[in-house]
């Protein structure tokens, strides 16, 4: 498959670019920084350089005409409020649509664990404009008529991998999901990418959002729970 990841330059994007390569797909990393081409080529992806927040949909789509996957893995790192909903909302909006118009099948997003319309977190927290900004995404996402997927990992830590995982929920309105794991536990960056690998291969995860973190069950274990859903 050829698959364009977005925020190809990501700690998760770098730790995903050599499982998929080497599982024989083609990799577009998606990056603003050309001072960053030389780390993507070493992990075996193609880098292309392209600013997503200034890119209009209709460039988007020529960006992702003939890719079978597009990956947001892309993120503005939290701060300014005013780039957070321009690149975690209104860019992430925008390669959605623009992955439709191209006829792209599939659409993976990582989101968080917890994330929903109703998050409840206080405007004058720092964390609102983060919260508000992903509701947002993964609301839009659930809307169109793409084949998507939203991995929404837990609080995330720079251990090594696992590769086993607790399913908390599917979802804010998993009636099983289970609230006091959320903000509170870890799953590590390593695993989020073999995750998203294993998802990549699976069709059967479309239309499912998986919040997790580390825990007993091996991840294609969980997928398989989770394609029943």
């Amino acid at each position: 498959m050829r698959i364009a990841i977005i925020g190809g330059h990501g700690k998760i994007a770098l730790e995903l670019h050599p499982l998929l390569s080497r599982a024989g797909h083609e990799v577009d990393a998606i990056i603003r920084n050309p001072d960053q081409q030389a780390d993507i080529a070493e992990l075996g992806a193609t880098p292309v350089v392209a600013d997503v927040q200034s890119l209009s949909t209709e460039e988007l789509t020529e960006l992702l005409r003939g890719h079978d996957v597009v990956l947001w893995s892309a993120g503005a790192g939290g701060g300014d409020p005013e780039r957070t909903f321009a690149v975690d909302r209104d860019a992430a909006i925008r390669t959605m649509d623009a992955a439709s118009a191209a006829g792209v099948a599939r659409y993976l997003i990582v989101s968080y664990l917890g994330a929903t319309t109703d998050h409840g977190v206080p405007e004058d927290n720092p964390f609102f404009a983060y919260a508000e900004a992903k509701a947002a995404a993964d609301e839009h996402l659930r809307g169109t008529d793409l084949a998507w997927t939203i991995v929404a990992p837990g609080a995330l830590s720079l251990e090594a991998p696992t590769g086993h995982l607790l399913v908390v929920g599917y979802g804010p309105d998993d009636t099983d999901r289970d609230p006091s794991v959320v903000g509170e536990s870890q799953v590590s960056r390593a695993d989020v990418a073999r995750v998203l690998a294993a998802v990549v291969e699976r069709d059967d995860l479309g239309g499912v959002m998986i919040e997790f973190v580390n825990g007993p069950t091996p991840i294609a274990e969980a997928l398989d729970a989770a394609a029943q859903r």
